[in-house]
């Protein structure tokens, strides 16, 4: 994967092996949300994804931010009409569609649309002092990139409802207490903690992390039943890679497998 010149919205880099660091890159705007933007991160997503090199993919902000929410200037006089030919959703449908490990690394603010980003990451590391929140009933309007669904799915129906109804923010800290991040660390350790997961998983077979994924995300939202029952073909499909007879292997032999994704 090659660095993308520093004059996008989203820059790319490799910083360890099996690792793509996307950055938002409007350090001016505390990243702020625009049509350009949101179709960049798309596309890098997309990318990565499909890149045989990478095995997880780390998005962070440039500047003091992870994302400050939606661009407001942009879309401030919107229609009805205009806001949904933004296609927000299926922007955003690539994040959720993507079957690598995808982890943010959150610094200051995430708020509203940033706070949305996060949330469709596996894994959030927050800064303790980040700023987190929904705050779009203030100007108006309401969530409307998935908050209203991911949240209550993430920290329950009264804390959901706190967020959204009263639009005030909590710190990172609170945030990993309520479940809303994996973990809150010291604001300049975000991205190295970010980094150390990512190259951790990096060492795991590709496979088992990815069907791992699948299983947790698309059994989410089926009934028990149906959640076990693709959990235990994903388990069993396993068992036809090379990696599972490396791993099984290694462990009995008490040696490091290598893994090749295969």
């Amino acid at each position: 994967m090659s660095t993308t010149p520093l004059n996008t919205l989203v820059l790319q880099t490799q910083p360890l092996p099996g690792v793509c660091l996307l950055t938002l890159n409007r350090p001016e705007a505390r990243n702020a949300l625009n049509d350009a933007l949101r179709k960049e991160l798309s596309q890098a997503v997309a990318l990565a994804a499909n890149d045989p090199e990478i095995r997880v993919i780390v998005i962070t902000g440039e500047g003091e931010s992870f994302a400050a929410g939606a661009d407001l200037k942009e879309i401030a006089g919107d229609t009805p009409v205009a806001i949904r030919r933004r296609r927000v959703l299926s922007l955003w449908q690539q994040l959720t569609n993507c079957p690598l490990p995808i982890i943010a690394a959150v610094r200051g603010h995430a708020l509203g649309g940033g706070c949305e980003l996060a949330l469709h990451a596996d894994i959030i590391i927050v800064a303790e002092d980040a700023v987190i929140g929904q705050p779009e009933v203030r100007v108006g309007v309401m969530p409307g990139g998935g908050a209203t669904q991911r949240l209550m799915r993430a920290i329950g129906k009264y804390r959901a409802m706190k967020l959204v109804l009263t639009g005030e923010p909590i710190t990172g800290a609170q945030a990993a207490q309520w479940g809303l991040a994996s973990e809150a660390v010291a604001s300049n350790k975000v991205l190295e903690r970010a980094l150390e997961l990512a190259q951790r998983i990096c060492k795991l077979p590709p496979l088992a992390v990815q069907s791992a994924k699948e299983a947790m995300l698309a059994g989410a939202d089926a009934a028990l039943a149906t959640g076990l029952l693709l959990e235990r073909r994903l388990f069993e499909g396993l068992f036809a890679t090379e990696d599972q007879k490396e791993g099984m292997t290694a462990f009995a032999e008490k040696r490091e497998p290598n893994f090749k994704g295969q």
